[in-house]
């Protein structure tokens, strides 16, 4: 499990510690992305024998959680919500509001019609 844990963090950007192991495990997939492909293509092609498709299963089995692509959770830049996130912004409802009506987000204007 430690070798997952992120070694260097700047703690000034992250809030709590659910935004710290998502950051780990946007590393961790990362790292570990053109390993799975590899194993992936394997278990997919079916002109290899049938032994070496188990094995190549098996290891992508034994692999860490923290490497799927199903682990890693769209969070809020500002405040770490998992829930209500915009992807375009990668901020939630009430901060990406907040923020366009101080006008920080260039582009973003209040609609009026």
């Amino acid at each position: 499990m430690s070798q997952f844990r992120a070694k260097k963090l700047d703690i000034g950007c992250f809030l709590n510690i659910k935004t710290i192991r998502d950051h780990s495990k946007r590393k961790a997939f990362a790292q570990f992305e053109p390993e799975r492909q590899a194993l992936r293509y394997i278990i997919r092609n079916t002109t290899l024998p049938q032994r070496t498709r188990a094995e190549a299963q098996l290891q992508l089995t034994q692999m860490h959680c923290y490497t799927r692509p199903t682990q890693i959770r769209g969070r809020c830049l500002l405040g770490g919500k998992g829930r209500g996130i915009l992807r375009d912004f990668k901020l939630s409802r009430y901060n990406f509001r907040m923020e366009a009506l101080a006008g920080n987000i260039p582009g973003v204007k209040k609609a009026s019609w």
